[in-house]
């Protein structure tokens, strides 16, 4: 029966330091944007092309 109260006084104070960490991470703005990271995927970066990640000194030359 001992093992049992260990138990349940380890399980609140493991959701009590949970709750901290929630409420820590609520107040500095940690859940504030959800959309944009689901978003952003869809969205393609410009790809660049050979020609122009050459050095204008090269293409100078030609």
């Amino acid at each position: 029966m001992e093992i049992l109260y260990l138990m349940i006084i380890c399980s609140v104070s493991l959701a009590v330091i949970f709750l901290v960490i929630f409420i820590i991470g609520a107040r500095k703005g940690q859940f504030e944007d959800d959309e944009s990271p689901a978003v952003r995927i869809l969205f393609e970066d410009e790809v660049k092309t050979e020609k122009e990640t050459e050095t204008p000194e090269k293409n100078d030359k030609e």
